[in-house]
């Protein structure tokens, strides 16, 4: 027969245990409840910035200092029991109001970061687009102070001249993405749609690269801003690289002027010997002179087929197109001379 201080050591005994078992329910509905119970965040939302390496132990005590989390053990914990939760992705991330600490952590795991965008210009010089690089904040810059032929040798593409060769888009990318991954994903995107467009070449095409399809394509770009016009542009040049006129177009003069092009072009710019003056040369000038569009890029390959050897612009965006010289100089005193 158990002795009294058996009895009470029993009866302590299980309440004890009764105690330990209310006091882990009580934690546990603690614990759900916390998992289910949406974070302090403003209404608005906010901004989370996750640097590389960081554990969710470390951005639990974050979070609980901006008092966003009402408790880091219990984030802890849940990564305990859930080890894949715990393999949060570096990068910025938009916290919507109502988000639960369970599906925050679903957003973080599965790196669905902001994203930024950059908008490359059909148009644009290799310069330009540079120089819109580096405004953008959220880009890594690795390629500031580097030389263009520098750049080319980061890419992996030393002795290539830089300009025209990214495609103009516009991009999306996380913070932290390097102004070096932007352009190797312009540069992929050129040569793509290069390759593209050269096998759609017609049998008798004057052009003997994809590069210099790059080269006139370019010179397209830069003659209209009107779609409807860039494959009569085309065909035009085209058709007197085959007859082996000059091409005789005042974008390449422009280039070839660089910082000294003031808006205007002399006469004695157009009698300069640059490379780039096809008024002087013959052919292609050794370059692009600017990023062309998809839209350029095809007319090159996809040219009106008419007899026009010449183009003047007329003043609203359009251009009189002619066949002959006498035409041609008909036009100029009309929509130029105003005569």
């Amino acid at each position: 027969m158990p002795s009294p201080m058996q009895k009470l050591f029993r009866k302590s005994a299980i309440a004890l245990i009764l105690l330990a078992g209310l006091a882990a329910v009580l934690l546990w509905n603690h614990y759900k409840a916390f998992l289910d119970t949406p974070l302090a965040l403003p209404e608005q939302g906010m901004v989370l910035n996750v640097p590389q390496g960081m554990s969710l132990g470390k951005l639990a005590y974050q979070l609980e200092q901006q008092k966003i989390l009402e408790d880091a053990r219990l984030l802890r914990l849940y990564g305990h029991f859930h080890p894949e939760a715990t393999r949060i992705k570096s990068g910025e991330y938009q916290l919507s109001a109502g988000l639960t600490p369970v599906t925050m952590l679903d957003l973080l795991v599965a790196g669905k970061t902001i994203s930024h965008s950059i908008t490359l210009v059909e148009g644009w010089t290799f310069a330009q687009m540079m120089q819109a690089a580096h405004r953008r904040s959220e880009l890594h810059h690795s390629l500031k102070g580097l030389s263009s032929e520098e750049i080319m040798q980061r890419l992996g593409h030393e002795g290539e001249h830089p300009e025209g060769r990214f495609f103009p888009d516009t991009y999306l990318y996380p913070r932290g993405f390097s102004d070096l991954e932007l352009l190797q994903r312009a540069y992929t995107r050129m040569q793509e749609t290069l390759a593209q467009a050269w096998a759609q070449r017609p049998e008798d095409f004057p052009l003997k690269s994809p590069y210099e399809l790059l080269i006139l394509a370019s010179i397209v770009e830069k003659e209209t801003g009107m779609a409807g016009e860039r494959d009569r542009i085309a065909g035009v040049f085209l058709r007197r690289l085959k007859k082996g006129m000059r091409l005789q177009t005042d974008p390449t003069v422009i280039y070839g002027m660089g910082d000294r092009y003031q808006g205007n072009i002399r006469r004695k710019d157009l009698r300069e010997p640059t490379p780039y003056n096809t008024y002087v040369i013959s052919g292609l000038p050794p370059t692009p002179i600017c990023m062309p569009g998809q839209e350029a890029i095809f007319a090159v390959v996809n040219p009106v087929e008419e007899n026009a050897l010449y183009f003047v612009a007329k003043g609203d965006g359009s251009h009189q197109f002619s066949a002959t010289l006498k035409q041609h100089n008909a036009a100029v005193r009309k929509y130029q001379l105003k005569k």
